[in-house]
């Protein structure tokens, strides 16, 4: 698996490990389960995950699941992740996806962590960055918003929930972190 590590002096980046399992769930909330998750995380489940993203690294499949890592130990404080392929995105387009555990929200670490696998994203030839979120959900909008995002419209993910999309033209809007 590829050593990909990002920093920007407050948070690390670094793809999800098995070592991460139990700090994952630990950290899972109602938020989480409502808006990133689908459905409360189980040790199996998480694992699973674990080990499908590792596969992905390993051969550079479309998913790129990061850690997001706080402090000097780098607790595990959520997560990022980026499709480079997914169905609803154009050619070009990276889904970004993300979540903070409870005791870590508030404090800007997940504008941090977009503006950072922003430009990995652009390195990896990205050219437009996608936040699809559910208008319900004000913190992630913040966070598009904060990080530069422009809103585009509504669409709808296959289960039929109305979701707000905001892009991010990777091509001109270098993220500065």
């Amino acid at each position: 698996m590829p050593d990909v590590r990002m920093s920007d002096g407050v948070i690390t980046l670094s793809p999800l490990l098995l070592d991460d399992v139990e700090a994952h769930l630990a950290g899972e909330d109602e938020l989480l389960v409502r808006w990133l998750n689908g459905g409360p995380g189980t040790r199996e489940g998480v694992e699973a995950y674990v080990r499908h993203c590792r596969e992905q690294w390993n051969t550079a499949g479309p998913l790129r699941a990061f850690g997001i890592r706080a402090g000097t130990d780098e607790t595990l404080a959520g997560t990022i992740d980026l499709r480079f392929a997914a169905a609803g995105l154009a050619p070009g387009q990276v889904n970004v996806a993300y979540g903070l555990y409870p005791s870590w929200r508030g404090r800007g670490l997940a504008t941090r962590a977009v503006l950072l696998v922003l430009r990995y994203a652009a390195s990896e030839g990205g050219q437009e960055a996608v936040i699809q979120v559910e208008p319900e959900n004000p913190g992630s909008v913040a966070v598009a918003r904060r990080a530069g995002f422009t809103p585009t419209g509504r669409t709808r993910a296959h289960d039929g929930t109305r979701l707000d999309q905001y892009v991010h033209n990777l091509l001109v809007d270098a993220p500065d972190a």
